[in-house]
């Protein structure tokens, strides 16, 4: 909820800037998955100015990036257009082999999801050959006359990259793993798959805020008391 859209959606579209020192302002970028991460990277893409596709194969993300105005389309309408292409999917071949005809001349390919097999890297090397070192952690293959560019091998652009992100989003991440340690040590939690206690959320989330001196409004003893009403 906070790691991945504004951590990852940050920091991958400054590795994806700083690799190839880009103008991210008009340019076409392709997000492939509208999860945690593929939302931030909407995020911080139409920010920047680009014009951002979304290819989503769930229906309800899909409707959900549609309603937050970015277009949403099938991978083989999304591709041709795209000058850069970011994988958020957390699975394999979210850019498949057979999916490389449909690029462009130019084109970026970056991973920010999960494994480095989101960009099927090992096919585009079989079917271009040796690639170029365009830059620093820039591969270029080119492919039937079309040259494609590859950040870091495909392997997570903004930690292999860059820096990954930030310290004051991994503080909250580094937060719920503490406490998790905690409640599980301290025998609160029953044999078995716990969900994380809403309780700590919130006090991860009021101690962040107090950080940043903001303080909340509590709710009234009236207002307790007409919420509990509808208690199950």
């Amino acid at each position: 909820m906070f790691d991945n859209p504004y951590g990852t959606g940050q920091t991958t579209l400054t590795a994806i800037l700083a690799l190839t020192n880009l103008l991210a302002a008009g340019r076409e970028f392709c997000i492939v998955g509208y999860g945690w991460v593929g939302k931030g990277l909407a995020r911080a893409a139409d920010g920047l100015g680009g014009r951002v596709t979304i290819v989503e194969v769930d229906p309800v993300r899909a409707l959900t990036a549609h309603m937050d105005g970015f277009r949403v389309a099938a991978l083989a309408d999304a591709l041709p257009d795209a000058d850069v292409v970011i994988t958020a999917t957390g699975l394999i071949e979210a850019v498949p082999v057979g999916a490389l005809g449909l690029l462009k001349d130019g084109v970026v390919l970056a991973n920010a999801g999960h494994h480095d097999r989101e960009i099927d890297v090992p096919a585009l090397a079989a079917a271009a050959g040796a690639p170029i070192e365009a830059r620093r952690g820039v591969r270029t293959y080119v492919l039937d006359g079309r040259r494609l560019h590859v950040l870091v091998d495909g392997a997570l652009v903004n930690i292999a990259g860059l820096d990954g992100n930030p310290i004051e989003i991994m503080d909250l991440s580094f937060s719920v793993q503490a406490l998790s340690a905690h409640h599980l040590a301290s025998g609160a939690a029953l044999p078995g798959l716990n969900r994380f206690p809403d309780e700590l959320d919130a006090l991860i989330a009021r101690t962040k805020l107090a950080t940043l001196g903001i303080f909340l409004d509590d709710t009234t003893d009236a207002q307790r008391s007409f919420r509990a009403s509808w208690a199950l």
